[in-house]
């Protein structure tokens, strides 16, 4: 079979990180064929680097008049753009795999996973931390019933410090018409993803988030959130992007005990007797269930972006979207979290799951239009390499 025509659209950081995975043939049965920024300079370095055989197109248009010359398109350029380009991605009939979020709104999410589940090309999402085993045997010790049914859910997720110099090197960076939102829509769409992916999606939530609280932005860098789900248990999302060392914890805690997730190490406090059973048996008054400690192997790391390139191109070689890690109509999911919060604070309110998305679009254009933020970018490319 011939190899898989990509072409990257957005070559910054990220997407300039993606063109060397693929240029340096990481990806099996995948080749780089095209890139397209709207650059200048990006578009040379990409000639410099990526080899003068690399179609270079200098916007959208131009990329797919010449839709022939590719198979499949991955989007990597800034949020708002995401919806409109893997739309046309599919439209054109090409495979499409789109970096996080989604989308900024649930609403034109709503709109891209609706017309995804409706064609064949292969639509997937960069949701690269579910390729470390740690996070699939998380999943599985929630999924598979080994926890029982939970009671409680704390993330805390701050260990994405971010200094000024970061948010000053783009324009569109830390803005509510160029990015939509802070660390909620930049950093932290993996954990979104993985708290829901994990633990399945709360009924309901309130949050306080807090904009420009340690950096010179307008959008929201500290962030508390409380969940509620349908069987009553609660849950804690902690985020940050002020936090020096920061935190990565994921602390579970269920019927059959609690899982701790930290330092790329899971332990299994494991009830020997669920502790419901415990409460309804147990006549002595003080008294704990017998809990044995459990180190939990996770069987190594994974393969980050690399590891989702290549079950994206699995995928479209087997025509399989069913066993995909990272399908792109799941996307919508942790978006509805985030989006949730944003609208929780601003309405000062709790927030039912599914909410208002015509509400949310509202609010958010409020912003947009109330903005006066005002910052010269430097316009600085980021290397990405070890940040995620």
């Amino acid at each position: 079979m011939d190899p898989i025509r990509i072409c990257i659209v957005g070559i910054g950081g990220m997407g300039g990180g993606h063109a060397r995975l693929f240029a340096g043939d990481k990806v099996p049965g995948a080749k780089l064929v095209a890139v397209c920024d709207v650059n200048p300079e990006r578009l040379t370095w990409a000639r410099e680097t990526l080899g003068e055989d690399i179609l270079a197109f200098a916007d959208s248009d131009a990329m797919f008049a010449a839709a022939d010359t590719f198979d499949a398109l991955v989007v990597a350029t800034p949020h708002y753009d995401h919806v409109p380009l893997s739309l046309a991605g599919l439209k054109a009939g090409k495979h499409v795999l789109c970096e996080k979020p989604i989308s900024v709104t649930t609403k034109a999410a709503r709109e891209l996973v609706e017309y995804a589940k409706t064609v064949e090309p292969i639509f997937g999402l960069m949701f690269n931390q579910r390729t470390i085993k740690a996070h699939q045997k998380l999943r599985s010790l929630v999924q598979d019933g080994e926890l029982g049914d939970l009671k409680r859910v704390v993330y805390i997720a701050t260990d994405w410090y971010r200094s000024q110099s970061y948010y000053n090197s783009g324009g569109w960076r830390a803005t509510w018409g160029g990015e939509g939102g802070g660390v909620l829509l930049n950093q932290c769409p993996h954990q979104l993803d993985l708290w829901q992916w994990i633990c399945g999606m709360p009924k309901r939530l309130r949050a306080n988030l807090y904009y420009g609280k340690y950096h010179d932005i307008e959008v929201e860098d500290d962030v508390t959130a409380y969940a509620e789900y349908e069987n009553g248990a609660v849950g804690t999302f902690i985020t940050s992007t002020a936090e020096a060392p920061g935190t990565m914890r994921l602390e579970l805690s269920g019927d059959r005990g609690k899982v701790v997730y930290e330092h790329g190490k899971i332990t299994f406090w494991r009830n020997v007797v669920p502790e419901r059973e415990f409460n309804a048996s147990f006549t002595g008054g003080f008294g704990t269930p017998e809990v044995w400690t459990c180190d939990v192997p996770t069987g190594g790391g994974g393969e980050g972006h690399l590891g989702i390139f290549k079950d994206w191109a699995k995928a479209i070689k087997s025509g399989d979207k069913e066993s995909m890690l990272a399908p792109g109509i799941e996307g919508i999911n942790g978006l509805s979290l985030s989006n949730a919060m944003m609208l929780s604070d601003w309405t000062n309110d709790w927030v039912d799951l599914p909410f208002d998305d015509e509400l949310f679009v509202a609010k958010l254009q409020e912003k947009i239009d109330g903005s006066t933020f005002e910052k010269e970018a430097t316009g600085q490319t980021l290397d990405t390499e070890g940040t995620y």
